[in-house]
């Protein structure tokens, strides 16, 4: 392919993405299937890796991230993004409303309502139609610069529409959608992990992840409501919005303007439980006067405009009786006390179970059942119990033990120090975590056998004819035909299933077999640095930690769970049935000879390309990566936060330890 043929296909394939992007994430239209779109993507990484002279900051390949950002830089920002002024009262809005009335005049005025999204607040600057900068709020006055962060919000205009000004700034609210929230917990529960607390958090912690790959796959969105610059020509708050509008901007429909203090109230009284269908949490309206010029005549005080006020609805809550306790076997064996509850209608739903988390949990609010206890959602997608109402507590009522034997095997539950959660350690024979392990081998995200579900893996259990996901491979047609509900085409559906599960990625296999700790970023990161089953079950605790986002209790997590005779009998099993436990190398292009026969170990965190990019260039170049410092190594390349085991080790044995730039002077 010529270079001008391959800036049309480009141009070409950067069409279509954007226009299949902003269908599905501001239209919520799906034009094409994933599968189609993904083929379309890639092929548009290859071109531009093959010619970089056109892969422009616009590009919608920045999506999918992949850039380290060691440090983030400090940016002030050009006028304050200023916090509000709260209140929960209406007659404070009275009074808001009055102090607008006499500092404007008696002008008329008009006011603008908009829900006040419960996310983190970002700074996005354009110069001429293209996205330069993203910028958290900070602490008002300066903030961080998450430029390759914010890239890889699917709704943020990578280039812009229409006409726009030159250079501006537009404000938002970053947020993570309730359902990518749940899916995301749904992940951490599966891997033995305390899920989120709350979405707004998770958002928060990951705009700030040092990874921008990884910040891809959270998934994040953003709503903006605000258009600062110079020479905009816009005279009012709605014109702003409509501009930004225009402009291909993420704008939540559900401002309003109105024309009084009224009009508030009546937007404030339909929003307060309507809030709860919206794809994101809400905690208030901001009500602002509209005319620009109005804005500038009411000021500032040192802290907050003038013109502006939030008003915060009170977070929900509800007291019922807690009727028992149960307890529920996760898939790592991780036991969670559930609070069975009278109902009650709380946040639009009827609630009859909320969340207590842990034995601790239960003993800081000393619940004991039969109490009156009060019930939250705020800002939290399961319901929690947040306390007891002493007063109705009568003298009969007894403190609560914690179970010490498994509610499903009767096993005597561990708990490991350090950690608030108790565990059945009967990985073997406890039912719920058998067929949990199976659930979990089968989804989507791991080895994607839709035609199974969990009333078939029920099935094949009672029968005894899968007890460990490795049985899956052995089923006949018989097998699966004489169970209740299941015919010809079914049960052919179910092996057809399994069988292409043998296609399935390492990285997903690994994932899938459900190591504690060890989610999907995780076994992605396990996979690219190791290659294949063998490396990982070998590796050291000081080889683990060594991967990037691998700690100590992951690390840790690994080790253990080869040590077991059972898992390394599974993974043969597997390795027999013919299932992925190696990455399939994609050919390499060779740049040059420079590296030939030269060895390399990555390690530590880099500024200027990401750790599987070095591997790709040194591969180009003929050197080889492998994952363990030895006396044939010839380069240990050493980024930062690289373990000092690995430094000390590379110098015992007197391998050359280099920097990054070190390494661009060798093939440059």
């Amino acid at each position: 392919m010529t270079k001008e043929e391959a800036q049309i296909e480009i141009a070409e394939l950067s069409k279509k993405i954007n226009h299949y992007n902003e269908q599905y994430y501001m239209n919520d239209t799906s034009e094409v299937s994933d599968y189609e779109f993904d083929i379309l993507l890639n092929k548009l990484i290859e071109l531009e890796k093959q010619f970089p002279e056109y892969n422009y900051p616009d590009s919608p390949s920045h999506r999918v991230g992949g850039t380290i950002t060691k440090e983030f830089n400090t940016v002030f920002h050009k006028t304050p993004m200023l916090s509000l002024g709260n209140t929960y009262s209406k007659e404070d809005l009275e009074d808001f409303d009055r102090r607008v009335s006499k500092g404007l005049e008696g002008e008329s005025y008009e006011y603008i309502c908009e829900l006040k999204f419960d996310g983190i607040a970002l700074s996005v600057t354009y110069e001429n139609g293209v996205l330069t900068r993203g910028v958290t709020r900070g602490d008002g006055a300066k903030g961080d610069d998450i430029t390759h962060n914010v890239k890889t919000i699917r709704s943020m205009p990578l280039r812009l529409k229409g006409d726009y000004p030159a250079e501006f700034e537009a404000r938002g609210e970053a947020f993570m959608p309730k359902k990518v929230f749940e899916e995301l917990n749904k992940e951490k529960e599966s891997v033995g992990e305390e899920p989120y607390a709350n979405a707004r958090n998770t958002a928060s912690g990951s705009l700030k992840m040092q990874d921008s790959a990884a910040v891809a796959k959270r998934k994040l969105d953003c709503y903006l409501y605000a258009l600062n610059g110079d020479n905009l020509n816009i005279n009012s708050h709605e014109e702003a919005i409509q501009k930004l509008e225009s402009m291909g901007f993420n704008v939540s429909p559900t401002y309003k303007k109105c024309t009084d203090i009224d009009e508030v109230f009546q937007y404030i009284n339909e929003w307060e439980t309507k809030r709860h269908e919206l794809p994101l949490e809400t905690d208030g309206i901001v009500i602002k006067v509209n005319s620009f010029e109005q804005q500038q005549q009411l000021g500032f005080t040192s802290k907050s405009p003038r013109w502006a006020i939030a008003y915060k609805y009170k977070a929900e809550n509800a007291a019922t009786r807690l009727k028992s306790i149960t307890y529920q076997v996760g898939r790592t064996g991780a036991i969670t006390p559930v609070a069975e509850l009278d109902p009650v209608l709380l946040a639009g739903t009827t609630v009859k179970r909320a969340s207590l988390h842990n034995a601790n949990e239960i003993q800081r609010l000393d619940l004991r059942v039969g109490d009156m206890v009060f019930v939250e959602k705020g800002g939290e997608i399961i319901p929690k119990v947040t306390g007891v109402d002493l007063t109705a507590r009568t003298p009969e009522l007894q403190p609560l033990d914690y179970i010490k034997n498994c509610p499903e095997c009767g096993t005597e539950l561990i708990r490991i120090e350090g950690e608030a959660v108790h565990y059945c350690p009967n990985a073997q024979g406890c039912p719920p975590q058998i067929k949990g392990r199976i659930a979990h081998f089968i989804q989507r995200k791991a080895m994607d056998i839709d035609s199974l579900g969990e009333r078939t893996i029920h099935l094949l259990y009672e029968n005894e004819l899968v007890k460990s996901p490795a049985d899956l491979y052995e089923l006949t047609y018989d097998d699966i035909f004489q169970l209740e509900g299941f015919k010809d085409q079914s049960t052919k559906k179910v092996l057809k299933g399994i069988e292409a599960s043998k296609e399935i990625s390492f990285e997903s296999v690994l994932f899938a077999l459900g190591i504690r700790y060890v989610g999907k970023t995780v076994a992605e990161k396990l996979a690219g640095y190791f290659k294949n089953i063998d490396n990982i079950m070998k590796a050291s605790h000081e080889e683990l930690i060594a991967v990037p986002e691998i700690g100590e209790r992951i690390a840790g997590s690994i080790i253990t769970n080869f040590e077991s005779e059972e898992n390394r009998e599974e993974i043969e099993r597997l390795r027999k049935a013919g299932v992925q436990l190696e990455i399939i190398e994609k050919e390499t292009t060779t740049l040059s000879d420079s590296l030939t026969d030269k060895t390399f170990v990555i390690s530590g965190v880099f500024t200027k390309y990401g750790r599987d990019e070095l591997k790709e260039m040194i591969q180009q170049h003929g050197g080889k990566v492998v994952s363990s410092i030895s006396g044939k190594l010839n380069y240990l390349v050493a980024g930062d936060k690289m373990g000092p085991a690995k430094r000390e080790k590379a110098e015992k044995l007197g391998v050359q330890i280099i920097s990054e730039d070190e390494f661009d002077a060798m093939i440059k």
